[in-house]
């Protein structure tokens, strides 16, 4: 099956359960792999026969700088069933979201979670 692969998309939000991270906010790094059947897009060469990787981007952006979370997971959650919502042509989605300033006494380079959804069919 065929995937679209949007990879470090980087948005401002106020998500974690510390009121620094409330009140301060971070960067979120997020990756979205798309699996949806493009053979129409291949053969039409038009946008209309695919998902708009601009549109799934304003989606996750809307998403993670416009609402708050306490745990990456349920902001991963809502990006999942935005897409899944929003983009008919989408039958599954994996999401991760990385946190690269997560409150953690130690050297790394980010924490998160990574998440698969289907549709219902």
């Amino acid at each position: 099956m065929d995937e679209i692969v949007l990879k470090n998309l980087k948005f401002y939000g106020y998500h974690g359960l510390y009121q620094d991270e409330k009140i301060s906010g971070q960067t979120f790094i997020v990756d979205i792999e798309m699996k949806a059947d493009i053979r129409a897009a291949c053969e039409s060469d038009s946008i209309e026969d695919t998902v708009d990787y601009s549109k799934v981007y304003e989606k996750a952006k809307h998403i993670t700088e416009n609402h708050r979370y306490q745990l990456v997971e349920k902001l991963a959650e809502a990006i999942s069933q935005g897409i899944l919502t929003d983009f008919d042509r989408v039958f599954e989605v994996t999401v991760t979201v990385k946190k690269p300033q997560a409150p953690i006494d130690g050297k790394f380079d980010w924490v998160g979670v990574k998440i698969t959804r289907r549709r219902n069919v």
